[in-house]
């Protein structure tokens, strides 16, 4: 079971991420495109925000005395396995931890439009993993806690 400051730690800052890419975001993809403070600031926390919602997959994972997965992505794939995440929310998760990739290497160059669109609608999924982990740390734990490996 994951330690519930270290729970209380990683929902608080994602959170605060959350809160600060919706209070910066323009109403438009064309004024975010040409405001590159609200790109840089919307773009770090967008960064923020899916690197806490990993390292508490991660962490969950880790606590729990799963195998940990190769990939960033794979993690919330097996908290779904598992029966802590609901697998459509998982799923999208998988494409955020992607998300997340081309920002941190800066594979290409970014894509104003994508960032927009995930900081217009994505940022409820990370929200939602948070709740959806605290309902289930206050149930007591993992599901699925003795299935195999």
């Amino acid at each position: 079971m994951v330690d519930s400051a270290i729970l209380a730690s990683k929902l608080a800052a994602i959170r605060d991420a959350v809160t600060r890419i919706r209070a910066t975001l323009p109403e438009s993809p064309g004024r975010f495109e040409s405001d590159r403070t609200a790109r840089e600031i919307v773009t770090l926390n967008l960064f923020v925000a899916i690197q806490e919602c990993l390292a508490l997959a991660t962490h969950w994972l880790a606590d729990e005395g799963w195998d940990v997965p190769k990939t960033y992505g794979e993690a919330f794939s097996v908290l779904a396995d598992r029966g802590i995440l609901e697998r459509s929310l998982a799923d999208r998760l998988r494409a955020a931890a992607g998300l997340r990739n081309l920002i941190a290497h800066r594979y290409g160059i970014l894509d104003p439009a994508r960032l927009f669109e995930f900081a217009s609608s994505g940022t409820s999924d990370l929200l939602a993993f948070g709740e959806q982990l605290a309902r289930h740390a206050q149930r007591g734990g993992s599901k699925d806690s003795g299935a195999a490996d």
